[in-house]
């Protein structure tokens, strides 16, 4: 078995071993949550290093996080409103899971270098790297601008409810009464971030997935017959 492989094994155990301490401990939850979200995001950087890449494609998965990640910074002034999950669901869609991935990810990383890194980072990260995921897995059924545009905003609000549920298990009771008072406060945050994409995504998304397909089909290698 290859290095990243073997890490790869060894870093999803460790995720399974945190996740069974937050299940067993709940109390602790603040800091094996914590451990989960380091030991999974570790994993698909691992997972995406085993993969093939070339410098071109690596460049430009720089440049993508580099543009959501500005982007995000840019419209922090509105809460909620940001351009990186209708980044990661294109390069996802255009360019492939590997690549919507990382630069959902690095996305998350990159802009919480201006706007405060702590606990909830890994967790943006994974769910960034999740609707870059789901972009390449739907990518059949959202080549359409409408389609496009509907998918960003589930995912808006999927991505906020890891994030309010992930806040309520870290730091709240767990009950239904803080349950339901976490998901209530998130509420105009949630719907924010959820309409933010659907316009990005009407404005620029398909037109951004098309420029990526077409580009990832020149990085791709060809094999020429004499």
């Amino acid at each position: 078995m290859s290095l990243p492989r073997l890490a790869t094994v060894g870093l999803f155990a460790g995720a399974v071993a945190a996740a069974a301490w937050t299940a067993l401990a709940p109390d602790d939850a603040a800091f094996s949550l914590l451990l989960v979200a380091l030991a999974l995001v570790a994993t698909a950087y691992a997972w995406l290093e085993s993969g093939p890449g070339s410098a071109s494609e690596l460049a430009l998965i720089g440049a993508l996080a580099g543009i959501a990640a500005a982007g995000r910074v840019l419209f922090a002034a509105v809460p909620g409103v940001q351009p990186v999950t209708v980044i990661a669901v294109a390069a996802g869609a255009g360019l492939g899971a590997r690549a919507g991935m990382a630069v959902g990810a690095t996305a998350a990383l990159v802009s919480n270098l201006f706007l405060g890194q702590g606990p909830w980072t890994p967790w943006q990260m994974l769910g960034w790297a999740g609707c870059g995921l789901a972009g390449a897995l739907a990518r059949r059924a959202i080549t359409r601008r409408i389609p496009f545009a509907l998918f960003c905003a589930l995912l808006g609000m999927a991505f906020s409810t890891l994030m309010d549920v992930w806040l309520w298990f870290s730091f709240y009771p767990h009950t239904w009464a803080g349950f339901t008072a976490v998901l209530g406060r998130g509420v105009p945050f949630d719907l924010a971030h959820a309409i933010g994409n659907l316009l990005i995504a009407l404005a620029a998304g398909p037109e951004l997935r098309r420029l990526l397909e077409r580009y990832g089909r020149r990085l791709r290698p060809r094999i020429a017959w004499d």
